[in-house]
């Protein structure tokens, strides 16, 4: 970090500064995420599945100047509005990895499947890789690569506030789903034990559905990761 000793109250302050705003989406009800640096009001739409007008209600409301739109991984109920909002916005699209290509080109074929028409295909602006920094509103996000619910899963990691966007890699009290196309449950169970255990116990993390928790709980009462 850039804190030294002496700069402990700074420190605090820039902590207090991330906010996310979650916004239901897609008959999933995705937890798309409005992520924001509340001094600036600037921010990140985070998996815009769909839904679009509805996001941009959201982001009116929370009165934040929108700076780029980021994707954890190329499922419909993720990434389904990200050319429609990227449309009205005019910002650009940073993630998912590069090994989710063929779920971005394929969003309309798989939103017809659930009854969702307006999926339109999309590529990223910038792919990230496992190591790669992305910036959103002065807040810095690293990136860990966590393949196994899709090959080009990646988790954004906030090191200052201890914070994830974790996708649909870890959930509480569960895991990604592996029985999709190019899923892997034993490439996810790495991850998860490489990628993402390892960030911290004290670290809160925002999934893709339900409620947010936090590692440390989930590595001592996640029935699906104990021994791993």
């Amino acid at each position: 970090g850039t804190c030294g000793h002496s700069a402990g109250s700074l420190c605090s302050a820039i902590m207090a500064k991330l906010k996310v705003l979650i916004i239901p989406v897609t008959p999933f009800q995705q937890n798309c995420s409005l992520v924001f640096n509340e001094e600036n009001k600037r921010g990140a739409i985070v998996d815009p599945g769909g839904d679009v007008a509805d996001i941009l209600k959201a982001i009116g409301q929370a009165n934040v100047k929108i700076e780029k739109i980021l994707l954890t991984h190329g499922h419909i109920d993720h990434a389904g509005g990200a050319a429609e909002l990227r449309d009205a916005l005019g910002v650009q699209i940073e993630g998912p990895h590069k090994d989710d290509l063929f779920l971005l080109k394929d969003l309309p074929t798989s939103g017809a499947k659930f009854g969702i028409t307006d999926s339109r295909s999309v590529a990223p602006d910038r792919w990230l890789e496992d190591g790669d920094e992305v910036e959103v509103a002065g807040l810095k996000f690293s990136i860990r690569h966590a393949p196994g619910h899709s090959p080009g899963s990646v988790v954004f990691f906030n090191e200052e506030n201890r914070f994830a966007l974790m996708g649909d890699v870890l959930f509480q009290g569960s895991v990604g789903r592996t029985d999709f196309p190019y899923g892997s449950h034993d490439t996810l169970m790495k991850s998860i034990a490489e990628k993402i255990l390892p960030l911290g116990d004290d670290v809160a993390f925002l999934p893709g559905h339900g409620r947010a928790s936090q590692i440390g709980i989930e590595r001592k009462t996640n029935p699906f990761i104990q021994g791993i």
